[in-house]
């Protein structure tokens, strides 16, 4: 059951990933529409700007699961690197039941604050006035993907404890 699970979590994340992929494509042609729209033809595009910066938000927070489950974020090792595979297996649980519980208050208030958000009818006030909430719901949604790959790492490097560090590859 598990493991279906984790199959079904990957297929959302990497649907996620190619999502956040096809945004920045976005953001790039707005940003080449902008500038050929004021620099050629003398028309300011005022929608750019602010779609452009929601957007951002959403490409950080669907891509940074997947950038985790594969291992490719910034991380000092100059450390880390230098320790045995079972003593990095105990570091990387630690961390990421740090990182775990850090997601969850995120996850927690982002998610209070996007339903707060929601019940008064706020708007974002600008060219656009878009509905807050549907900006806002990225950051409970994004933050609650990266509590589950935090656990499922700090799970995986925990059974790598147990069986004295033998390598295994991070779900």
């Amino acid at each position: 059951m598990f493991r279906r699970a984790g199959r079904i979590f990957d297929q959302i994340i990497g649907s996620a990933y190619v999502l956040a992929g096809a945004l920045i494509i976005f953001v790039l042609s707005a940003v080449f529409y902008e500038i050929v729209m004021r620099y050629f033809l003398h028309r300011a595009v005022l929608w750019t700007y602010e779609v452009t910066g929601f957007t951002m938000l959403f490409i950080t927070f669907l891509a940074t699961t997947w950038l985790l489950k594969k291992e490719g974020h910034v991380r000092v090792d100059l450390v880390f690197n230098r320790l045995k595979p079972q003593h990095q297996s105990v570091v990387n649980v630690i961390v990421s039941i740090l990182c775990a519980i850090t997601f969850l208050a995120i996850t927690f208030f982002s998610a209070k604050t996007t339903i707060e958000s929601a019940k008064i009818g706020y708007y974002t006030p600008t060219e656009l006035q878009v509905p807050q909430e549907y900006i806002l719901f990225i950051i409970p949604l994004g933050s609650f993907f990266l509590l589950i790959q935090f656990i499922r790492r700090a799970y995986a490097s925990f059974r790598m404890i147990k069986t004295n560090g033998a390598q295994r590859k991070i779900d």
